[in-house]
């Protein structure tokens, strides 16, 4: 099946109505059915999820490279998260022999992010939780080494330009992530201090750290509280994931952020007395 019966029938009817004229407008409105066609046509099959997941793995383990290089140099903690994620992934040999080759192909100097963003977008289509995924791995790379550095931030919206992400958006979603690492394994990392100061100090800082976990303020409503932790948790679930097109393998990074995410609402939920 070829992508012209758009650009056939809308041509034909605009001839027939207007002319010439006519018939370059319905080229061009036809054209833009025939992609959105193709495209629903494509995705509406079988293998539709087999198509999309491939290619998000292709795109994540691609980007992951680029941003990694983006300040010039893949450091030792970039490679040590990148390699902690195959561990977390449990990829099979030939899984992780193609989530290699792409990192380093996002890696190569000069790497053009656009068509790989192109390909995503024309595969999975405007979905928003499957595009925050996305980024919430790419965060997650720039803040290995733990120092998220302005090239880092520049090429992380860079690629949020090319999905077409507010960048109010992403800004939030960086806060977000970098303060849900401090819950990981479910708890707070706590920074030594000793003395009765240094423990009120570290528990208005670990309740801080929990409000910009889950993207409130600290003056919200415990009905807020309780509906953004709501909505970040569906947005977190397997079920929705696997629908946006998440692969099986990235659903463990999801399940653990989710974790952190709880970690993080128990922690305002014990200061506030939340039921």
């Amino acid at each position: 099946m070829k992508r012209t019966t758009g650009k056939l029938v809308a041509g034909l009817i605009g001839f027939l109505a207007f002319g010439p004229a006519g018939l370059l407008f319905g080229l061009v409105i036809g054209h833009a059915f025939d992609k959105g066609l193709w495209r629903a046509l494509q995705l509406s099959g079988p293998e539709a999820v087999t198509i999309m997941r491939a290619q998000f793995f292709e795109t994540t383990f691609t980007l992951l490279g680029f941003v990694a290089k983006a300040d010039g140099r893949v450091s030792e903690a970039e490679i040590a998260q990148t390699e902690a994620l195959f561990n977390q992934l449990r990829l099979n040999a030939a899984q992780r022999q193609s989530a290699i080759e792409h990192f380093k192909k996002g890696a190569t100097a000069g790497f053009d992010p656009g068509p790989t963003v192109t390909q995503f977008n024309d595969c999975l289509g405007p979905r928003r939780q499957a595009q925050h995924t996305l980024m919430i791995f790419l965060v997650g790379i720039a803040l290995a080494d733990g120092n998220f550095s302005s090239a880092e931030r520049t090429a992380i919206f860079r690629l949020s330009d090319l999905l077409r992400l507010p960048r109010r958006e992403v800004e939030q979603l960086i806060s977000m992530v970098t303060a849900q690492s401090q819950f990981q394994h479910g708890g707070y990392r706590r920074s030594s201090g000793g003395g009765d100061y240094g423990a009120a100090s570290r528990s208005a800082s670990e309740l801080e750290t929990a409000y910009e976990a889950l993207g409130l303020e600290a003056k919200a409503t415990d009905a807020e509280v309780k509906r953004r932790y709501r909505k970040l948790m569906s947005e977190h679930h397997p079920d929705k994931l696997i629908a946006e097109g998440v692969p099986d393998e990235l659903l463990r990074v999801a399940t653990e952020r989710a974790q952190e995410i709880t970690a993080a609402y128990e922690v305002i939920q014990q200061a506030r007395g939340i039921k």
